[in-house]
């Protein structure tokens, strides 16, 4: 390959990937067709910035080093926002913001999960990570542990987590990108997986880390922006805020809607309170404390969140990076109450859930609200923005997960244990590239293969098998003496495995005869029984509202009716489509007609277990090699010792 395609190939590939999502623009989505031109100039210019940054750091990016860790450049400040770049997902921005929209107090807990996360890596992860001083989580276990066992199992593990995180990002990013400005899904996972290989292929860590960092900006800027729309209207006092969200009619409807009969005593005032309250979305508190346990526990465990440490120079940098990246979590997640609950106020939980059942559209649909409504050019203006920021926050996330798995691939497998450590610096940097386009071309591919499924659990998963299987190797590697080769494989594989299983045998997978009788359920309706009253169908309130819709005579009833029908004849094609998609079907794929546990995580049985057999495996054997070295391990991680010398490596 020439020097003139090396300088322009990466700026070749963006420009394929936003002519690609150009071409295949449709009709749909929430933009206006005579407002599209407004969304692909910001899509354009988001992406024009990226591709600049990857073309400046493509041409720093020449050893291992750089490749996996940017050279140990990053300074604290930029980790923090890189962290948080790579951290804020789409479930973040788009996601938080439509549960809170929808289930007020609940959809918060998620957001205060997340954010404490942070607390562990800070007191327990960072410095010594970054002070053990390679590029994987396999560097960090090898460095005690037999180096060939412990790093096939880290890779494998990373691996896995990646995978499912990245299939949610993936199938997430399609949905999201079709919803909100009507490309199609296949195109759209195809235009993020595009994005994502010059990013990582061509810029390493540099370049992500500085997507990860512009996104990041972006997102808390669009928020920042979006509050100030929202709480200013109430002279940004939070009790005054509170109290117009408690006396919304839109607010007390959804609330009537999901508590059903117990609305009936309920003043209006009541049930505007009982929004602000547990209850409405998390009900069972023994799956609050699973998931509770998975999030805060398993981001410390999360492959691409680990490598972060690598980049910066010093173990100052690393605690610093933590700090700021808390602090810019912290406050983004202190935005998404006024983002959510503005929605669920300004828009309404109706036209939210017409448009996305997940709430996903909130924020989104928020921003149109306060500039004016779909029919504003300002209006247009800021939605075009909020979809370009979302699938800005896409691709960072989906490159930080390709650049982990990749990582995992090259350094961890084809370098330490086929090379045995004896790959030369261009073998390294040639093996990372071709692992890069490996996983890439493979997570565009399952992408396009999940169309239409659930994944929403994968990322629930992806939190629990690096809860149960990744942090307690890392954890017990750090800090307990006896810990070895044996009981770090052991509890990796089982914790794993086990949270898989569990997982495999949960509410979350889709069980025929239940999705049959729900279906059933919207269309029939439900019979009068024990005092109470009987629930209409969708048939029948199909049948009713075209009567009325024939002897309506004001338009404005008309209207209504019409849009009322319309979402009842939604109604009937979902219910139809299950019952086509599931006829004949009695079992889950693991042959289950019901769940096996009620828990939705595995974390509160799969975390113990992990930790026990990392404990049970190094109590039960000996590994000369661990106990060796436990001394320069303990020296380094408390000093950073060398450290320096071994990014070198």
């Amino acid at each position: 390959m020439t020097q003139t395609l090396k300088k322009y190939w990466p700026a070749g590939l963006g420009l394929a990937a936003f002519l690609l999502c150009t071409a295949a623009f449709g009709a749909d989505g929430a933009v206006e067709d005579k407002f599209k031109w407004m969304t692909f100039a910001v899509f354009g210019a988001i992406i024009c910035v990226t591709m600049y940054v990857t073309y400046v750091a493509a041409r720093q990016t020449h050893t291992t080093s750089e490749f996996y860790a940017a050279g140990r450049s990053v300074t604290g400040v930029q980790n923090g926002w890189a962290i948080a770049g790579d951290y804020l997902s789409a479930a973040s921005f788009l996601g938080i913001a439509g549960l809170i929209s929808l289930y007020g107090y609940d959809g918060f807990m998620y957001s205060v999960g997340w954010l404490v996360a942070y607390i562990t890596v800070l007191l327990v992860i960072a410095e010594p990570c970054r002070n053990i001083g390679k590029y994987t989580l396999g560097d960090v276990l090898a460095f005690r542990n037999d180096p060939k066992a412990s790093k096939t199992v880290a890779a494998l593990s990373t691996i896995t987590v990646s995978t499912f995180y990245l299939t949610a990002q993936m199938v997430g990013g399609g949905v999201l990108i079709k919803t909100l400005i009507g490309i199609d899904y296949e195109v759209s996972v195809i235009g993020v997986g595009i994005l994502m290989l010059s990013y990582v292929v061509f810029g390493g860590m540099k370049a992500t880390t500085w997507v990860q960092i512009i996104k990041a900006v972006l997102l808390v800027a669009a928020s920042i922006l979006l509050v100030l729309f929202t709480w200013g209207q109430y002279g940004f006092s939070l009790p005054g805020f509170l109290s117009a969200v408690v006396a919304d009619p839109k607010v007390q409807g959804q609330v009537a809607k999901l508590i059903g009969d117990a609305a009936t005593n309920m003043t209006p005032e009541e049930l505007g309170q009982r929004f602000l309250e547990p209850g409405l979305f998390l009900k069972n508190p023994i799956d609050q404390i699973s998931l509770g346990m998975a999030l805060v526990l398993g981001t410390a465990g999360m492959p691409h969140i680990l490598m972060r440490f690598f980049t910066v120079p010093t173990a100052q940098d690393a605690r610093k990076s933590v700090i700021w990246a808390m602090a810019i979590i912290g406050g983004f997640y202190v935005l998404t109450l006024f983002l959510g609950m503005g929605a669920a106020m300004n828009v309404g939980a109706a036209k939210i859930i017409s448009i996305d059942k997940g709430g996903n559209m909130a924020g989104p649909l928020l921003a149109q609200f306060v500039g004016g409504g779909p029919d504003s050019w300002l209006g247009n203006l800021f939605l075009a923005f909020v979809a370009a920021v979302a699938f800005a926050t896409i691709v960072a996330v989906v490159a930080g997960l390709v650049l982990a798995a990749a990582s995992a691939m090259a350094h961890d497998i084809y370098v330490g244990v086929i090379k045995g450590e004896h790959a030369t610096p261009q073998e390294q940097v040639m093996a990372a590239r071709v692992s890069s386009v490996i996983v890439g071309i493979m997570a565009i591919v399952v992408g396009i293969l999940a169309k239409g499924q659930n994944v929403a659990h994968l990322v629930a998963l992806a939190f629990a098998v690096a809860a149960s299987g990744n942090l307690p190797a890392v954890f017990l590697t750090l800090y307990w003496k006896k810990c070895n080769t044996t009981g770090v494989v052991l509890g990796m594989l089982v914790g794993a495995i086990s949270a898989i299983a569990l997982v495999m045998v949960s509410p979350n997978m889709t069980y025929p005869l239940a999705k049959i009788a729900a279906a059933n359920k919207v269309l029939e309706g439900v019979p009068a029984k024990d005092g109470k009253p009987a629930i209409a169908g969708a048939l029948a309130k199909e049948e009713g509202l075209m009567a009325k819709l024939a002897v309506a005579a004001d338009d404005a009833e008309k209207a209504k009716l019409e849009k009322d029908l319309g979402g009842v004849k939604k109604a009937i094609a979902g219910a139809k489509k299950d019952l086509d998609t599931f006829k004949g079907q009695t079992t889950s794929m693991v042959g289950l007609e019901k769940p096996m546990i009620e828990l939705k995580n595995p974390g509160l049985i799969s975390i113990p277990l992990g930790f026990l057999c990392v404990i049970l495996g190094s109590l039960l054997t000996r590994d000369k090699r661990s106990e060796e070295m436990w001394d320069e391990l303990y020296v380094r991680q408390n000093t950073g010792i060398h450290a320096e010398a071994a990014s070198a490596h």
